[in-house]
């Protein structure tokens, strides 16, 4: 039976967007199933898991991370920007987009829609928080449009995020990406040749 990585992600993290790449890689070569949760992080996660939205955040901590950012940038040869226009965006939307198209098509297609809305917001100076930008994104992997827009403004969707996020909690996730096969947990895409390891040793 192949495994399966629960993929905890926000589309507005760089971090995510970082290992984007190596997790569909790392999941790919061990045939393993990469199962995506867009999780809420602002409104459940942080509140009760200590975390602090970046605008909240020390400015000790704002300037490392951007260090960081650019160490990683260079490291991996991604060509992020570093402050992009339209960082944050309100994720809402398309977060209930991948996650009906997790429920109603398949996780690869929810996955790739995930990707695509992450490449666009820190490589190209797109906006995923409007609408009609969201469209594109969605028709450029493959989706009808029309279709899952009007299908992601159901409650269904805006309910299951809310489960997923407070699920995320109960398994002892506080932070995007996490990556958790069964009961352990690799925060960070710094974390995935640990994720590489784990899926070898099965």
């Amino acid at each position: 039976m192949a495994a399966q990585i629960d993929y905890y992600l926000s589309l507005n993290s760089p971090w995510t967007h970082l290992g984007a790449a190596r997790i569909e890689a790392i999941a790919r070569e061990h045939g393993a199933v990469l199962r995506p949760y867009p999780v809420d992080l602002r409104a459940v996660i942080f509140p009760a898991s200590g975390g602090l939205p970046l605008p909240q955040r020390s400015p000790q901590r704002q300037a490392y991370r951007m260090a960081e950012l650019r160490r990683w940038r260079s490291f991996l040869d991604i060509p992020i920007e570093l402050d992009p226009t339209h960082f944050p965006f309100d994720e809402t939307l398309a977060a209930q987009c991948v996650i009906a198209v997790r429920e109603l098509k398949s996780d690869a297609q929810a996955v790739a829609l995930a990707h695509r809305i992450l490449k666009a917001l820190w490589e190209e100076e797109r906006n995923p928080g409007h609408r009609d930008v969201l469209a594109e994104l969605i028709a450029e992997v493959r989706l009808d449009p029309a279709w899952l827009l009007k299908e992601a403004d159901r409650d269904e969707w805006v309910r299951q995020r809310r489960e997923d996020s407070e699920a995320a909690l109960a398994r002892g996730v506080f932070g995007a990406p996490s990556y958790v096969i069964e009961d352990e947990i690799f925060w960070g895409q710094d974390r995935l040749d640990f994720v590489a390891r784990e899926l070898a040793g099965r």
